[in-house]
């Protein structure tokens, strides 16, 4: 039977931090923190109907709050990915934002969405969990008041949902996503070089050596990053050291939920399905990961490439390419946006 249980895992910033876990009628298991809005685990079976935890994860809240800790599970704003040399212009005025990668800002600054501690409510209508948090003015140096909504369910399709809503009272930009890790074996294979994926992309976005977009938009054709066709990921890899770390523009009419890619592991069997609203994913293959980091799921050792992200967003940089699809949300306008990841077993 599908339910949702909970448990205090601790405090930060004098909030109590839960950890919660809702489980299907297949008993395939979506696990949730509060702090960060954070997917700790998805538990699905391989073809065997051995159940393991396809995220790359920590054991307790600890393992969240370490030194170098790449944003396993969470969502990640005010803005996700990049915006170069921490700032931006809007209606004519100049705004200076937190720099944290390389004099830019990455994924909403030094304290960003990932680092707080949201609401939550389990959901009346399905099995999923409600997030809420007021981002205040000036946070991080961005402008305006958001309140942002995030909802998390499970399917017994084995589908987890994740929704997007956000208001605001002045105008600011905004680009929200999940920064999960997916490792398809459960932690059996060491690398995802051996999984296949196939993305719904014919072009993407172009970027310089700090991963800042040139505004240049690039067909992937006789790259390494054609994935119209399934491949595998270590198949190219080598060409772009130290890896993937790229925006693919999605073959995505505005506002759609469409079909984005599909992520295989052959020898469990597992694979998942994605689709989104949004008009980007970023494609990350962990590449800095090295083993370090503590408190792991069964104790494994994340090194280079344990895991791959398929960051659903708008592109980076937005807010200073005007030629990239706008972030910029304005008050009475909703931001809404839905990404969903599927599991299943051939």
């Amino acid at each position: 039977m599908a339910h949702i249980l909970s448990e205090k895992w601790g405090e930060r910033d004098e909030k109590e931090v839960l950890h919660f876990t809702l489980t299907n009628n297949n008993g395939v298991e979506l696990s949730i923190t509060n702090y960060g809005g954070t997917i700790t685990g998805i538990k699905t079976p391989d073809r065997n109907n051995i159940f393991k935890n396809v995220t790359l994860a920590f054991n307790s809240l600890e393992g969240y709050l370490q030194p170098g800790n790449p944003c396993f599970g969470c969502l990640v704003g005010r803005f996700a990915n990049r915006i170069a040399g921490g700032r931006f212009s809007l209606d004519g005025k100049e705004y200076t934002l937190a720099k944290n990668n390389n004099g830019n800002s990455l994924h909403g600054g030094i304290k960003g969405f990932d680092k707080v501690v949201w609401d939550a409510t389990p959901l009346a209508d399905r099995n999923g969990l409600r997030l809420t948090y007021a981002s205040k003015d000036g946070e991080e140096g961005f402008p305006g008041n958001l309140n942002v909504t995030v909802e998390y369910s499970l399917s017994d399709d084995n589908a987890v949902m994740i929704i997007y809503s956000a208001v605001t009272d002045a105008p600011t930009p905004v680009n929200l996503t999940n920064h999960t890790y997916f490792n398809l074996s459960g932690g059996t294979d060491a690398m995802i070089l051996d999984h296949e994926l196939q993305l719904s992309a014919e072009t993407y976005t172009v970027s310089d050596d700090s991963l800042i977009p040139t505004g240049e938009i690039a067909p992937v054709a006789k790259t390494p990053l054609d994935f119209r066709k399934s491949k595998k990921v270590g198949q190219d890899i080598a060409a772009i050291s130290p890896g993937y770390d790229h925006n693919f523009v999605l073959n995505n009419p505005a506002g759609a939920l469409q079909h984005t890619g599909t992520l295989y592991h052959p020898a469990s069997g597992r694979y998942m399905e994605t689709a989104t609203t949004q008009p980007g994913v970023q494609l990350y293959t962990g590449n800095f990961l090295d083993g370090s980091l503590k408190d792991t799921t069964d104790g494994i050792k994340y090194n280079k490439h344990a895991g791959l992200c398929l960051e659903t967003q708008h592109y980076p940089d937005s807010p200073n390419q005007p030629s990239f699809p706008d972030t910029i949300l304005r008050p009475g306008q909703p931001f809404h946006h839905t990404t969903v990841y599927t599991f299943g077993v051939r």
